[in-house]
């Protein structure tokens, strides 16, 4: 139908050259020669749209490359013909159409085919727009945004139409795209709901997250969904579904910039050694993984209990790095000695990352033995192997619960936090001790002290188990999302912040540092709650309900970052302070720990949270069954200045 259609264009068209030419009289088109000339051009433009293959493309998405085959075509007969004339005047015979009529029918065939075919389009997409189409905004585009409004309006069978641009540069503001004004947001506001705005995209990637917030905030309060436009490379060819567009995430939001460590000191320190990664398989130690397999180093050696969480990060690392050749995986126990042991004298790592833990607090609180013979004793051991096979740094990753811990688990990492840091003391005591009476006997080497370091994180967004991916499945589910207490609050950081961390935190610290973040505002769970149901496309209170739950045992209403005995301290980087921690001796926290550690193997779980006790006297238990167990008595390890 699109063939013959074109066909009886390109049969007008040279009927009104020909009446063009000749003065508008009519006439001439009863005239064999007229008659002639259509047979010519009927012929010729058949073969050319057969050639191009006008007739393929679907009428109502014509677009420009539409456009161009077309008059493609008609130049490419334009052409052919001009050539006959050539030849046959060449060999002394008149032209079979005049080269004045035959412009006078390019531009007349070209202007009718193009335009019916717009013509077309345009009644299509109306017809649409007054039953099916949600009015869309699109923040940024820029240059791109003629491709982006036509994919996405094509690309959605014209379920959305874009009404506008907005844009925060300037130059764009009050100029136009494919016929769509560009706004400032600011311009914007007072329209959207005259307009009836369902929807804003986000395409501009680079957007200040200042602005990003408020403008999500204001979408939201409006039942406005927003969503993000994926890469250009996706869309840009026209093949842009309704699927990529991606929910904003919680992680964009956060109410501070997110901080970025990557720098070429860490690059080129890591990318020399051989590293051992604990908990490989859990959400930090495997993102902790690719961002060290990125620096291609000597060595990584993966370390977890989970054999198929192995085998999914090695197939991964394997697939994303592959110029990360000397990757070993060790599955093993942190709390079997023989078993790590063997880790060690068959890998001989030179750093090593300890992020294998329990970190669940009701999970831990249920089970305090359990917590203190893998948070614990997992970290003695892996602590005394790395002086015994002379590690040079040994990081272990705590949080933000071993701060004034009210539970068994933030009481289990700041038991392992004091060993570490008490090890780490007596270690570079000796050394700096020895290394001079018998450092010509067998050289400084001998004396090369381990150093530990420690890092502190809020909570991760996005790990295993944690309150951003539990709040997807039950709004997912259409809820309730549980919240355990309307005032609790958290700092939040993301995985890849966290890793990043550890990273800086491993070459810049020099032994015995606490390190953290300066993290900004806690953010309010509730609010969190609700951002996320929003987000999602929901009201809170009427698609999703929220329910408080109650205090878990063991849980704060707020976290902390620091004790009253802790000072902070400035490092080069503005947002990475240094904790300075009280310091301990060691030969009173060896003693204390084998005892908690005896009584662990025994399973005696009130003996244990005593013990606890008596090493952490701040570790003061909330909504836990361990409250009758707060001590009034003194501390049992003692400190040293």
């Amino acid at each position: 139908m699109v063939f013959i259609f074109d066909t009886i264009i390109g049969s007008l068209s040279i009927l009104l050259a020909n009446y063009l030419r000749f003065n508008l009289d009519a006439s001439v088109l009863l005239s064999d020669k007229v008659l002639d000339d259509l047979i010519l051009v009927i012929i010729t433009n058949s073969f050319f749209f057969y050639l191009v293959k006008t007739y393929q493309g679907i009428i109502r998405f014509s677009g420009v490359a539409e456009a161009v085959r077309t008059t493609s075509a008609l130049f490419g007969a334009f052409v052919a013909l001009m050539i006959i004339n050539l030849f046959l005047n060449a060999l002394g015979k008149p032209s079979p159409i005049p080269p004045s009529i035959l412009i006078i029918n390019l531009l007349a065939s070209s202007c009718m085919m193009v335009g019916y075919r717009l013509l077309v389009k345009s009644l299509y997409r109306n017809s649409l727009a007054k039953h099916t189409s949600a009015n869309v905004l699109i923040y940024g585009g820029e240059l791109n945004g003629f491709h982006l409004k036509t994919t996405i309006e094509q690309g959605s069978n014209n379920h959305y139409k874009v009404i506008g641009f907005v844009d925060d540069d300037t130059s764009y503001i009050g100029k136009a795209i494919d016929n769509v004004r560009i706004y400032s947001f600011d311009q914007i506001q007072p329209l959207l709901e005259s307009w009836n705005v369902k929807m804003l995209l986000f395409a501009k990637s680079d957007l200040d997250l200042g602005a990003k917030n408020k403008i999500v905030e204001h979408c939201l309060e409006h039942n406005i969904q927003v969503r993000n436009i994926p890469p250009m490379e996706q869309w840009i060819k026209g093949n842009l579904s309704l699927s990529q567009l991606k929910e904003v995430k919680i992680e964009e939001l956060l109410g501070r910039p997110p901080i970025k460590l990557k720098n070429q000191r860490v690059v080129d320190h890591i990318s020399t050694k051989r590293v051992l990664i604990t908990g490989a398989a859990g959400s930090i130690g495997s993102e902790l993984a690719r961002q060290v397999a990125s620096t291609n180093p000597a060595m990584l050696i993966l370390n977890d209990q989970s054999e198929t969480g192995l085998y999914e990060l090695e197939y991964e690392l394997k697939n994303k790095f592959p110029t990360c050749q000397n990757l070993a995986l060790y599955i093993g126990d942190v709390r079997d000695e023989s078993s790590m042991e063997t880790l060690f004298e068959r890998f001989r790592p030179e750093v090593v990352f300890h992020a294998a833990a329990y970190k669940h607090v009701p999970m831990m609180e249920a089970h305090p033995a359990e917590a203190i013979r893998n948070n614990v004793m997992g970290t003695k051991v892996l602590a005394d192997l790395s002086i015994e096979y002379m590690v040079e740094r040994f990081l272990l990753i705590s949080t933000d619960k071993a701060i004034n811990p009210t539970n068994v688990m933030g009481a289990s990492k700041r038991i392992a936090e004091i060993y570490v840091q008490s090890l780490g003391n007596r270690n570079r005591r000796i050394v700096h001790q020895n290394a001079g009476s018998r450092a010509n006997e067998l050289g400084s080497s001998e004396y090369s002290s381990t150093r530990f370091i420690t890092t502190r994180f809020g909570n991760v967004l996005g790990s295993n188990g944690s309150v951003i991916p539990r709040f997807k499945e039950q709004i997912a589910a259409g809820g309730p999302v549980t919240v355990t207490h309307p005032d609790i609050i958290r700092y939040f950081m993301t995985i890849s912040e966290a890793c990043s961390l550890v990273l800086e935190a491993v070459v810049m610290g020099s032994g015995g540092e606490v390190f953290l973040f300066d993290m900004g505002a806690p953010v309010k769970i509730a609010d969190l709650a609700r951002k996320m149901i929003r987000l999602a496309g929901h009201v809170p209170g009427v698609d999703v309900d929220i329910k408080f739950s109650g205090l878990r045992p063991g849980e704060k209403l707020y976290e902390e970052l620091l004790n009253e005995q802790e000072k902070v301290i400035p490092t080069h980087h503005e947002k990475i302070l240094v904790a300075k921690v009280v310091e301990y001796d060691f030969y009173q926290v060896n003693k204390s720990i084998d005892k908690l550690l005896e009584l662990a193997w025994k399973s005696d779980d009130d003996e244990v949270v005593r013990q606890m006790k008596r090493i952490v006297p701040e570790y003061i238990s909330k909504n836990s069954s361990y409250q009758s167990l707060d001590p009034t008595s003194h501390s049992d390890i003692g400190s040293s200045n």
